[in-house]
């Protein structure tokens, strides 16, 4: 059963006293707790700089330099039995840290068990690609540069993948607007007709899904009709509403002292 809190006057006893709300992390342990991260995590000492390491929602996390990025991807395929890459990207850090945070996820399927290698690098900072030693690495970093713009060193294929190559900006960084900046809204309209045609165009429509309620050259409202392309920003004076057919009954309703008459089908 659930503790009671008593809630007189809760304003002047808040449940927290975080000026912010803090998100609770999941609780950490340490490696030594599991012989086989114990033996993996030793192995990798063995060879490189280890800053932090702890067990987490029952898997490994590793924290490494980032020059060293290839040389433990490849310990852990070739020495460790970590054969899979199952997904890699990268957090926005840089409003806090000023860093990118980037990770591996690795999976091995003969100890069962699930190890991620993260490291830390600046904005402008430059990783080793790995797609030399898993090819699914191949498309998702081409992901971490088009969303973050974090470079990769020795990729074959080093192009956006989702925004066009002419994009400008980074869409999953934390600074970049929600609705998009100035280039995004008339992206189309200046690629294919030109920067002069914006006021006869309108910006480009960036959520096909949008019902604008003072557009009146889409849509049409029953009780709100209006000439197309009417201005109505400033108000809009609803009309009666003289018909409308459903379900195969043809109905015409009134509104004269709250009184409507209903015809049914013609035909009957």
């Amino acid at each position: 059963m659930r503790r009671y809190t008593p809630k007189d006057d809760v304003q002047a006893k808040p449940y927290y006293t975080d000026r912010y709300w803090v998100a609770p992390q999941v609780a950490k342990s340490d490696v030594s707790e599991d012989e086989v991260f114990a033996a993996d995590l030793a192995a990798i000492k063995a060879k490189f700089d280890v800053s932090e390491a702890y067990i987490q929602v029952e898997q490994m996390v590793v924290y490494i330099k980032p020059e060293d990025n290839y040389g433990v991807l490849e310990l852990l395929r070739d020495e460790l039995g970590y054969t899979q890459l199952s997904e890699l990207s990268a957090i926005d850090w840089l409003a806090e840290k000023g860093q990118f945070e980037v990770f591996y996820q690795m999976l091995s399927m003969s100890k069962r068990k699930r190890l991620r290698i993260k490291m830390f690098i600046d904005e402008n900072e430059a990783v080793n690609s790995v797609e030399k030693l898993f090819r699914s690495a191949d498309w998702s970093e081409r992901e971490m540069f088009d969303m973050f713009g974090i470079k990769l060193n020795n990729h074959p294929f080093p192009k956006r993948i989702l925004m066009p190559d002419d994009w400008e900006g980074w869409p999953l960084r934390k600074t970049y607007p929600l609705q998009g900046d100035e280039f995004a809204a008339w992206y189309e309209v200046d690629k294919i007709f030109g920067k002069e045609y914006r006021d006869i165009i309108g910006p480009e429509l960036r959520d096909p899904a949008e019902v604008n309620r003072y557009d009146t050259t889409r849509f049409a409202r029953l009780g709100h009709e209006v000439p197309k392309g009417t201005d109505i920003s400033e108000g809009e004076t609803k009309k009666n509403l003289d018909y409308q057919e459903e379900g195969g009954v043809f109905m015409i309703s009134k509104f004269h002292e709250e009184k409507s008459v209903v015809i049914e089908d013609r035909d009957r």
